[in-house]
């Protein structure tokens, strides 16, 4: 699964990313590396970028990036 895929609510930890596109590698240097936990936070109306939750920040991305990084469920947060 990767980030593209998830839900709003869902936590995720990434295990996994694919860190070939330069893009890719900018978000990592924001703090998009294998271990963090992010919430999802939701999508813009047509469903591109969706918006993540990254130590108390919310950081935009889009989803053509978000696929290069593999997740994990952590859990649904409380009332979602």
């Amino acid at each position: 699964m990767t980030l593209a895929e998830l839900s709003r609510g869902d936590r995720a930890q990434i295990i996994a990313i694919d860190s070939q596109k330069n893009s890719v590698q900018r978000l990592m240097v924001m703090g998009l590396v294998e271990g963090i936990e992010i919430e999802f936070l939701g999508r813009s109306l047509g469903g591109d970028p969706i918006e993540l939750l990254i130590h108390g920040s919310a950081l935009s991305l889009r989803q053509t990036d978000a696929r290069h990084f593999t997740v994990t469920i952590a859990d649904k947060k409380d009332g979602s």
